[in-house]
């Protein structure tokens, strides 16, 4: 008790409750969890119930005593000097609230590193699904724009709409998470990390990861709203071509997906490149308006980038006239349909005249569970 009462106000717990008490409305949704309370969820943290290992740390699968199943990660390490950071982090993430990313539900200060305690999402990474086939959840050219635009609206969201702006900094497929219902869920944003407070923008400190940064971010060292936007590009074009981020064999056109799409676009030769799962649609439009917009997101200059919430508009008209065009298909195989079915029943125009029927399937009488002869008793 003597330790974790230690850990608690060694961890910023004080300064954490003091930061949860002033926020109107948001205090019954954060929790600060005990240490009992996550070691009965994750039966003392047991091997077996590990979902991921990383370089930050550890996340396991547990269950609360209300029965609610959720995430937590237990970190490899925390900067003392940053604890401050860490504890208006917490506070900040917990007053996300978007359907399409991954909520924090509290944490818990009592162990010598702080735990983070999230909503559990079942069905694994956009990143698995992109590059390791699964008969569960094919993932047609549809499920694919529908993902991108719920990124995008998530992203947007924490550029646009959440009450203080916050960068990402580490946006990619193994970062999109899929729900029961296969709705994308953005997660972690490097909460165990230390944040930065700017006149304007409040930006987690993530390094992000290699294939997915930004070029002009190596150069001047400053990460903005448009560095975002070109791992989200990144992430366009896994879904558009089905490759890796990095090339470990390829030579020629470079390494990188990103230096290989660019390079194509320019050749003009896109159907050439794009995974075989989607190449075989019908939706050639859509497919070639999504990869202009990841040409643009890839931009080596961040000015030229558009910024997430004129993505997100953009890839919502496009699912949009999809939608459409897929109403109007099924629109006109109906009307083909019932004229099949018309030019099945010969009617004689005379009012005398035997009605016939051409019994080809499906209207033969076998299909009824009908004999020949009650059919033509019934007929007359």
């Amino acid at each position: 008790m003597k330790f974790r009462r230690q850990f608690f106000k060694q961890n910023g717990g004080l300064l954490l409750q003091q930061q949860l008490s002033s926020i109107e409305g948001n205090v019954e949704k954060t929790k600060i969890f005990s240490t009992k309370e996550l070691e009965r969820a994750t039966d003392n943290f047991n091997k077996n119930r590990i979902l991921g290992q990383g370089g930050q740390g550890t996340v396991y699968k547990g269950m609360l005593v209300d029965g609610r199943i959720v995430a937590i990660k237990k970190s490899k390490e925390l900067d003392k000097e940053k604890i401050k950071d860490f504890i208006n982090e917490v506070v900040i993430l917990t007053q996300i609230n978007h359907r399409n990313i991954v909520k924090l539900l509290g944490c818990c200060l009592e162990a010598e590193v702080p735990l983070l305690v999230y909503e559990f999402i079942p069905n694994g990474t956009l990143f698995q699904y992109i590059h390791d086939e699964n008969e569960d959840f094919p993932l047609s050219w549809e499920n694919r724009l529908t993902i991108a635009s719920e990124v995008a609206s998530a992203i947007s969201y924490l550029h646009s709409v959440a009450s203080i702006p916050i960068y990402h900094r580490d946006v990619k497929s193994s970062n999109i998470l899929l729900d029961e219902k296969y709705r994308a869920k953005v997660s972690d944003f490097g909460a165990s990390r230390s944040i930065a407070i700017d006149q304007t923008h409040l930006t987690t400190n993530v390094q992000g990861t290699f294939g997915y940064l930004d070029p002009e971010y190596y150069q001047s060292c400053q990460f903005t709203e448009k560095s975002d936007v070109y791992s989200f590009g990144v992430v366009l074009v896994e879904l558009l071509i089905g490759e890796k981020p990095i090339f470990l064999e390829r030579t020629e056109g470079g390494r990188s997906l990103a230096s290989h799409f660019i390079l194509s676009m320019e050749k003009n030769d896109l159907l050439n490149i794009l995974d075989a799962r989607v190449k075989d649609s019908s939706a050639h439009e859509e497919l070639k308006k999504v990869a202009e917009l990841a040409y643009r997101c890839l931009s080596l200059s961040g000015k030229k980038r558009p910024k997430m919430i004129e993505i997100a508009m953009e890839l919502e008209q496009i699912r949009f006239s999809q939608n459409k065009s897929n109403d109007q298909k099924n629109h006109e195989e109906i009307r083909n349909a019932r004229t099949e079915v018309t030019n099945h029943w010969d009617v004689a125009s005379s009012s005398g005249a035997a009605l016939s029927i051409d019994m080809e399937p499906p209207f033969s009488s076998e299909s009824w569970g009908l004999s020949e002869k009650q059919v033509s008793s019934n007929i007359k």
